[in-house]
């Protein structure tokens, strides 16, 4: 079965769809990434949502991939234990490694 909201990895389109899921500093992180963020740090809050949902687990067969990316994910950040403030650190955490990447290909 194939679901048109499913991909390899969770899609920048899919986005819009994880705002009012979570408290308001959530909504300002989506906000962010929406509207203001730059390249290196809309890369970086895929990063953190693949790892978070486990994207690189999903394959076409599966539960999940069946439902589609945007209903994964909005069912793991749902679910997800800590405080938005944890998510935040989470999204910093990656910018700091997307960073550090691209700062490698500079040189």
């Amino acid at each position: 079965m194939y679901n048109s909201d499913t991909e390899v990895l969770f899609p920048v389109r899919a986005i819009p769809g994880l705002k009012g899921l979570r408290g308001e500093k959530w909504d300002q992180l989506i906000d962010f990434i929406l509207n203001d963020a730059n390249e290196s740090e809309k890369l970086a809050f895929v990063l953190m949502i693949v790892r978070l949902v486990g994207c690189s687990g999903c394959n076409a067969d599966s539960f999940r991939a069946m439902r589609g990316c945007t209903k994964c994910a909005q069912q793991s950040i749902r679910r997800y234990r800590g405080e938005d403030i944890d998510l935040l650190k989470l999204f910093e955490k990656s910018k700091i490694e997307i960073d550090n990447r691209n700062k490698g290909f500079e040189s």
